[in-house]
């Protein structure tokens, strides 16, 4: 892939994790254990590994953000710093939002095949939650798709490197 193209991918990468960022921090922000014990009863231990699921992706996409800026803004363009960032960004954030640490949601993908939401939580859920999750799952599954070549062939060098 021609260093215009990779350029443009950290670019299309860094506004998603922009807006991520922000649509995790405001629901951070506002969040606590008893708004969601208000709207919806539930296990204490549950509502914090969630809290901690989402504060833990915050912080993985801050970090990737941050690293996309750099790359982005130094010059010159180096492809194949760009390429290792793609790819971290791929496992941190993506596999994180996907496969998350604690297992209080995970992938359901037959749902892909229904057009439904294919995020299913492990326990009801307050609907904020589940409204922060809907709003960030499409833009989540659109990155994956883009990034997924970034995780064959990093691997594939790495691979042919040894």
């Amino acid at each position: 892939m021609g260093n215009s193209m990779v350029k443009a991918q950290t670019e299309q990468t860094a506004d998603f994790l922009k807006k991520a960022v922000g649509q995790l921090t405001d629901f951070l922000n506002e969040a606590t254990i008893t708004n969601l014990m208000e709207e919806l009863q539930g296990e204490d231990v549950f509502y914090k590994e969630l809290l901690g699921n989402f504060r833990r992706l915050t912080v993985f996409c801050e970090e990737g953000l941050e690293a996309c800026q750099v790359i982005i803004y130094n010059d010159p363009f180096r492809k194949g710093a760009a390429e290792k960032v793609l790819y971290r960004i791929y496992h941190q954030c993506i596999e994180e939002f996907f496969q998350p640490k604690q297992d209080v949601w995970y992938e359901d993908s037959r749902s892909a095949y229904t057009g439904k939401n294919s995020i299913k939580f492990r326990q009801d859920v307050p609907h904020s939650i589940k409204q922060l999750v809907k709003n960030l799952e499409s833009d989540f599954q659109n990155m994956r798709e883009e990034l997924e070549y970034y995780e064959t062939d990093y691997r594939t060098k790495m691979m042919q490197s040894r």
